[in-house]
């Protein structure tokens, strides 16, 4: 196995990744509450687990991928009163709530296959795991840490950080929230501000409801993560993953769950992807300034001047770390859009290198090390920037192969092929976008400019050099870019 660093939100610090039942790894992150189209918001965690999921396995771990689909108990503005987001929309459209989580739970599916995302080895709905979040309650009210109030059921954070800490993941202090609390108008059901619902008691208006021994209601949002990683992962497990928005309060009020409930943490390493921002704020439905991904990927959107392709998204979001922020502009898409062309260019000329009988002492050097300057990347936290500037060094050596300015032999030129390959494509997710469309297609549309090439070859050889001159003029006009090579003439279509 290789060493690997992992930063944990919990300790603030990098430590060495010790599975707590290696082989197997358990990593549970928060997935999307299903009640609109997503956006480049709801990207950036999904790709960054994603990296995470790809690269354990590929080091030797056998990991269970849980990602949830949160189609109940998520209240309007994150709080523990107002409507339920899909119920609202469901009463707006004149639909099931169902019917709403489906369609965007649909849509959400072809947005992430559409960004190279792997699907998770279990995907769980809230919807379908009520008696497991009642069970969890149950157990929390046992304990001495939730009180029953009108029917609805919240969890007394005075009792529990009097034997624990509330605020170990956001570095929050509880005296501090009451204190601020004390400025608000009343606290309704609740014995303080800081306490989170556990149970709600659905008002006669409120769709989604299921019977409970303390009202016909629903689960707390914060419930539904801590119940099913626990089903699934075990009462304890590796990873926990999510955007830095879910810090505080869900995923503290997970932690102060799982440890009211069963007596230790639940969750060994926490991890947290930055956020999006445009213009320095956070990209997001609450703010009403998010793009969604179908607008990126038709241009259809006044803050885009064009579109862009999924796999140029994927580019843009690992060329930052994943626990940096990454501010959104037309400048840093097409800068992304650049680098990914630079990359599958690189595979694809790499296939038109004749290998030599001996590689130069410099190719020789950049070969040799560039394998393992990509594993250091990765195992420094998921340096995926890094990643890329190392797999920018190998095209580097490509374009000099290409044009005879470096030798390189067989053995190192599958090396070579072998790194950027499995970097590129199987680690990052990173394809080639012109590959996207029919194999048929492509193949013809080959064939078409090598014949063109062939016409222009001909010209050269009977020193017709109008001709030759213009269908090298007419192709670069068409955006292909020609290179003549003493092995003959190359080509690429630029973007």
């Amino acid at each position: 196995m290789q060493p690997l660093l992992i930063y944990n939100t919990l300790t603030r610090q990098k430590e060495l990744f010790k599975p707590l039942h290696a082989p197997n790894v358990g990593m549970y992150v928060c997935g999307p509450t299903v009640y609109g189209d997503p956006h480049l918001g709801h990207a950036r965690p999904a790709i960054t687990f994603d990296i995470v999921f790809r690269y354990l396995q590929h080091i030797g771990y056998k990991v269970r991928y849980v990602r949830n689909i949160t189609d109940v108990g998520h209240l309007e503005n994150d709080a523990d009163e107002g409507e339920d987001k899909i119920s609202k929309k469901a009463r707006l459209e004149q639909l099931e709530p169902m019917e709403v989580a489906q369609f965007y739970t649909n849509r959400y599916h072809k947005a992430m296959d559409m960004l190279g995302v792997l699907r998770p080895s279990i995907e769980p709905h809230a919807t379908g795991h009520i008696i497991e979040q009642q069970q969890l309650v149950r157990q929390i009210i046992d304990n001495g840490f939730a009180y029953e109030s009108n029917g609805s059921v919240y969890f007394d954070t005075e009792a529990y950080n009097k034997k624990h800490h509330y605020g170990i993941l956001s570095g929050r202090n509880l005296e501090d929230m009451k204190d601020a609390s004390r400025q608000l108008e009343g606290i309704g059901e609740k014995r303080n501000q800081a306490d989170f619902a556990l149970w709600k008691k659905a008002q006669p208006e409120h769709i989604m409801r299921w019977p409970s021994e303390w009202s016909d209601g629903f689960p707390g949002w914060h419930c539904e993560c801590t119940a099913m990683g626990r089903k699934y992962l075990g009462d304890h497990f590796d990873i926990h993953g999510g955007g830095m928005d879910l810090v505080f309060p869900h995923h503290e009020c997970e932690i102060a769950q799982a440890v009211a409930s069963q007596g230790d943490q639940m969750v060994h390493y926490w991890m947290h992807n930055n956020m999006i921002t445009i213009n320095g704020k956070k990209m997001g439905k609450s703010l009403g300034n998010f793009i969604t991904l179908e607008e990126f990927f038709t241009g259809k959107h006044e803050k885009l001047e064009k579109a862009f392709s999924p796999m140029t998204i994927r580019f843009f979001i690992l060329s930052a770390h994943y626990r940096g922020t990454v501010d959104f502009s037309n400048e840093a898409l097409t800068s992304s859009e650049r680098g990914l062309e630079r990359l599958m260019n690189g595979l694809r000329d790499i296939e038109r290198i004749t290998p030599a009988k001996q590689t130069d002492k410099e190719t020789k050097t950049l070969v040799d090390s560039l394998r393992q300057k990509c594993y250091d990347a990765m195992n420094d936290d998921f340096a995926t920037p890094l990643v890329i500037v190392n797999l920018f060094e190998g095209c580097t050596i490509i374009n000099k192969l290409i044009d005879h300015k470096a030798t390189i032999d067989e053995k190192d030129l599958n090396e070579l092929k072998s790194t950027m390959t499995l970097f590129t494509n199987d680690i990052l997710g990173l394809q080639d976008d012109h590959a996207n469309g029919s194999d048929e297609r492509e193949e013809a549309f080959g064939k078409v400019v090598d014949m063109v090439l062939d016409l222009r070859a001909k010209a050269k050889a009977n020193k017709d050099w109008t001709t030759s001159d213009r269908i090298r003029d007419e192709l670069a006009a068409a955006g292909f870019e020609i290179k003549d090579t003493k092995d003959g003439a190359t080509w690429k279509l630029n973007k």
